[in-house]
């Protein structure tokens, strides 16, 4: 069992492709894992399905703007 807790073990790069193919309507939500392996994700597939599934476009991608603002902003 993955001892992470939410998005936090999932490199920004990553989220920043699940949310780049969100916006531009490469994959659509709810996420699940064949969206996600299409986008070459399908090893991370169910660490991010654990926080996204069920939710909708918005919703989905307001919780990955949200996790890489928090990143950007502790970086800096």
């Amino acid at each position: 069992m993955d001892s992470q807790i939410g998005l936090t073990s999932l490199p920004t790069e990553q989220l920043r492709t699940v949310l780049r193919a969100l916006h531009r309507g490469e994959i659509t939500a709810p996420l699940d894992i064949v969206a996600l392996t299409r986008i070459g994700l399908q090893e991370p597939a169910e660490r991010i399905l654990r926080q996204l599934r069920g939710l909708d476009g918005t919703e989905a991608k307001t919780v990955l703007v949200c996790v890489l603002a928090e990143r950007a902003n502790a970086a800096s």
